[in-house]
């Protein structure tokens, strides 16, 4: 029996993909930067449909994320198992360096982090060996010194598990396959048929990323070269090639000895990336002792079939993911109807402890001063944009929008590239502004005011916001409801406040970093206000 799996299987901003087999459960971990909870562990029996348990990084005192810009934070996770034991190996360029978190059950909880001392660099990865030993392997600058940025080395050394140290010899063993390599980094090490083999990454996570591996038969080396070398690359196939950036792999075996890769790629849009890169899967086979990914076709396909009987998340219990959704889909949150937020909602770097709360109401989202334009910590909750068409909405109250206050929505791909709708009260009416913020400059792109007549008894009452976004052009409306006081009769209005917005620069190759955009609600006052909050009712997030 099979199954077939459509890429990407992750789609939008799930980048630097790692991936872990147990048996015949798989488990995929990817980078999350300045957002908080940190690393979204996913589950599948079938590597076609998932859906996520947790996040390796749920605790604040885990991820400290203060004055993190957006690219900065949790760089690329790797998730290994050993006897019995979880393990997630990661680097926080923020705060701390590389360390490990342990778990007993990958639905969490995951303990407080290891930091190894010694461990320079970034991209770690552990590799547990036939004797029970554990190395880890990660990428440094050159220790001859860097002849040009980018000239890095690949670098193994043993890790005691017993005490989270390093231990013995720094063996720098590898420094990229092509002649004057570019970023040799995201290193992974495999066992097979008496080899190890490296691979890992190069070129920069840009248009001339590549995979590429070499073996020996001896953990610290000398490794050899692999000929055909990059093994998967889409950077021969042009700048309009819709599919690019491919690499930053990881493979697993399956119980029936299939083996199958995953990594990150982007989907632009006229040469624009707004959803951020994104995890895609392929199959490998093995000729001479090299893996050979998609033999026959040698770039990614829509579709991947696995030899692998179906698996329904839906009707699998052995993780509580009742709050969550699948990954990809169209979703409405009721929020009156919630008990807690779903895994695969974010927030920026270090909320506090009062940043939301839940009631029969709604969710009550605090007024603080601080902007999404601030490397700090607004009053934003939000979800990935997973698709290049969507509507996302928010439905909120406007009884807490007094002087100075203010509520909406964002799409945000930093806080310098961003575009937000902001409602505020005035008299018993509303205005609403459009404002898209480039650079770092906020400007007016669109302006309502609806006016209610406040002596007749007739005020505003609830406001929905809607983004509607088509490939690189998006467009705002605004739906509210005009309630007369006296007998509560409701009537609805609506507005397009503004469209044909281009949201170009909200893409990678303008704003730069790592990250895609997500969107969702945001609240903000003039002067901090955190014992009042907005009250969101809903948010939508619809595929077009």
């Amino acid at each position: 029996m099979t199954v077939i799996a459509k890429n990407p299987i992750m789609p939008g901003f799930y980048p630097d993909p790692s991936i872990c087999a147990v048996g015949g459960d798989y488990y995929l971990i990817n980078s999350t930067f300045a957002y908080f909870p940190g690393l979204p562990i996913m589950h599948s029996r079938d590597l076609v449909h998932w859906e996520q348990i947790g996040n390796a990084m749920h605790r604040q005192e885990q991820l400290p994320l203060k004055n993190a810009g957006h690219s900065a934070g949790l760089f690329a996770p790797t998730m290994r198992y050993h006897e019995g034991t979880y393990y997630v190996i990661c680097t926080n360029v923020t705060f701390g360096g590389n360390y490990i978190v342990t778990a007993k059950n990958p639905a969490g909880p995951w303990s407080d982090p290891y930091y190894l001392q010694g461990a320079d660099g970034i991209d770690p990865s552990l590799f547990f060996d036939d004797d029970g030993k554990c190395y880890y392997i990660g990428t440094h600058p050159n220790p001859e010194g860097c002849r040009y940025n980018g000239d890095y080395f690949i670098w193994i050394q043993e890790l005691d598990l017993d005490n989270m140290k390093l231990v013995g010899e720094v063996h720098n063993v590898w420094n990229g396959a092509m002649r004057g390599v570019h970023w040799p980094e995201g290193p992974h090490l495999y066992k097979k048929d008496g080899y190890y083999y490296i691979m890992h990454a190069e070129g920069g996570t840009g248009p001339e990323h590549a995979v590429t591996v070499c073996r020996s038969k001896e953990i610290y080396g000398p490794y050899e070269n692999n000929f055909c070398n990059p093994i998967f690359t889409h950077r021969h196939l042009g700048q309009d090639y819709p599919i690019k950036y491919v690499g930053h792999a990881d493979m697993i075996e399956t119980p029936n000895g299939e083996w199958y890769m995953v990594m990150l790629a982007v989907r632009p849009l006229e040469c624009y990336t707004t959803m951020g890169r994104e995890t895609f899967l392929a199959k490998v086979t093995w000729e001479n002792g090299w893996p050979v990914v998609n033999p026959g076709v040698g770039i990614l396909t829509d579709e991947v079939e696995i030899d692998l009987p179906e698996w329904d998340p839906m009707a699998d219990k052995t993780f509580d993911t009742s709050a969550n959704c699948v990954p990809g889909s169209s979703r409405t949150y009721e929020f009156a109807k919630m008990q807690k937020l779903g895994d695969e909602f974010l927030v920026l770097r270090n909320p506090g402890e009062n940043l939301y709360s839940m009631d029969n109401e709604g969710l009550k989202l605090s007024f603080r001063s601080i902007t999404l334009k601030e490397q700090d910590s607004p009053s934003y909750v939000c979800v990935r944009q997973q698709h290049h068409n969507f509507e996302a909405a928010v439905e909120f109250a406007t009884d807490n929008l007094t002087e100075g206050k203010r509520a909406g929505i964002a799409l945000v791909q930093s806080n310098e590239y961003h575009l937000r709708t902001e409602v505020s009260r005035v008299g018993a009416g509303i205005a609403a502004e459009v404002i898209l913020c480039q650079k770092g400059q906020d400007e007016v792109i669109g302006r309502s005011e609806i006016r209610a007549d406040e002596a007749a008894g007739v005020s505003i009452g609830d406001v929905k916001l809607v983004i509607r976004v088509q490939g690189l052009s998006a467009a705002v409306e605004m739906e509210y409801d005009q309630k007369e006081n006296a007998d509560g009769k409701l009537t609805k209005g609506s507005s397009l406040l503004k469209d044909g917005i281009d949201v170009r620069n909200l893409s990678t190759e303008v704003a730069g970093g790592f990250v895609g955009c997500t969107v969702g609600m945001y609240a903000v006052a003039d002067t901090d206000s955190r014992d009042q909050a907005a009250c969101f009712k809903t948010l939508t997030y619809q595929a077009l």
